[in-house]
């Protein structure tokens, strides 16, 4: 590839000469790929390096902007622990739990309840070293009342946790799994991958027509007009068949709450975030959050499939209502100054309101077979 060459051969510096070694040595990555290392390579990642949330990061998620979050899907977990007949050994799972803030919060909420907490063996599914030294840290400073008498454990991966009594939180955790996109073209589907143009220096598109893509579009949307892109993110399936496999073989719930939509696949969600503004998507890999829209039809049906039951898929502002955030805003503005009311009501309003966070958040609830609707989820609230 013209002006590789130049690159020294003593080993990367930036993740973009890493990159653009290995498109020399493989030629164009798929998208996957791509994104796989923008954000997972073990030393020049994004998320590896940094802590991306908050202010001075990329981006904020909900439980940063209020602890009512944290403490409501806290209350959740509660509630379903009962709904299971309380086992004296239950594992409660994050997968992707940023700061350690929602498992904070969860586990202070759930402290309300006698015996949960002790029965709980806590598991953070987390690979950022970075991040994992802030779960430390928050988790460490919690009341001795609210800490679980058993030491958290970390895991690379939902597979490595143990088996039993699962409840599951997964809080904006698929949408940065590695995505596959796949375009129409006027000779058939492609898939999209990334090479590198030496001319330009820089990042750009190739399409690989070589690949089968066309088996990779579901069937319904290969019929589709020349243009039209189609994105599937394998990774997301597999960590759903995992959980409808634990939830079929163990007693259990599962909560995954998410930016995504409840349709068909189909068309280019791929975005990137840099100091909580949009950036462009190949420029500068490994400073800039990746992510894409969750297919949540897919994510449930994967699921289901590997054993789990689904109760459908709801609003996160309903969600939140239901389970009863502005009584617990109302509770925290009791007593409190003006400014902390009107930043109480500001949180509320960005967590639920349908032109903010509530309504571009989707929340999927997962159990055992044969278990009844958890909070939230019950036929006659939606």
């Amino acid at each position: 590839m013209p002006g590789l060459g130049t690159l020294s051969d003593a080993g990367p510096v930036t993740l973009t000469d890493h990159l653009v070694r290995r498109i020399g040595r493989e030629g164009p990555l798929r998208l996957s790929t791509f994104m796989a290392e923008a954000l997972g390579h073990p030393t020049l990642g994004y998320y590896t390096t940094r802590d991306p949330l908050g202010a001075a990061g990329d981006f904020t998620t909900a439980p940063e902007i209020s602890q009512m979050f944290g403490e409501l899907l806290g209350l959740w977990c509660a509630q379903a622990w009962l709904t299971l007949g309380s086992p004296a050994t239950v594992h409660l799972v994050e997968l992707g739990p940023g700061r350690g803030t929602l498992m904070a919060d969860a586990l202070r909420a759930m402290a309300r309840v006698p015996g949960l907490t002790a029965a709980l063996r806590v598991h953070m599914v987390e690979t950022s070293p970075a991040l994992r030294e802030r779960q430390r840290a928050a988790l460490s400073a919690l009341p001795d009342a609210t800490r679980p008498p058993h030491p958290i454990a970390w895991a690379d991966s939902l597979e490595s946790v143990p088996e039993g009594p699962l409840l599951l939180l997964a809080n904006e955790f698929f949408d940065a799994l590695p995505i596959r996109q796949l375009q129409k073209t006027e000779r058939g589907w492609a898939e999209r991958c990334v090479t590198w143009d030496a001319d330009a220096g820089r990042f750009a598109w190739a399409l690989d027509a070589t690949g089968g893509a066309e088996l990779l579009v579901p069937p319904d949307l290969r019929a589709a007009a020349p243009g039209s892109v189609v994105e599937i993110c394998p990774a997301a399936l597999t960590v759903a068949g995992e959980i409808g496999r634990r939830l079929a073989a163990h007693p259990g719930a599962a909560l995954v709450v998410d930016y995504g939509y409840d349709a068909p696949p189909q068309g280019d969600t791929l975005q990137a975030v840099r100091g909580h503004a949009y950036a462009a998507v190949l420029e500068d890999p490994g400073q800039a959050d990746l992510t894409a829209h969750v297919d949540f039809r897919t994510l449930a049906a994967t699921a289901v499939a590997a054993g789990a039951q689904s109760h459908g898929i709801v609003e996160q502002g309903a969600l939140l209502h239901r389970l009863g955030i502005q009584q617990r805003a109302a509770t925290l503005k009791r007593g409190a100054a003006a400014p902390q009311a009107h930043a109480i009501d500001l949180a509320l309003d960005r967590l639920t309101h349908p032109d903010q966070m509530g309504r571009l958040f989707k929340a999927l609830a997962l159990t055992s077979p044969g278990a009844p609707p958890p909070a939230g989820f019950e036929p006659s609230e939606g």
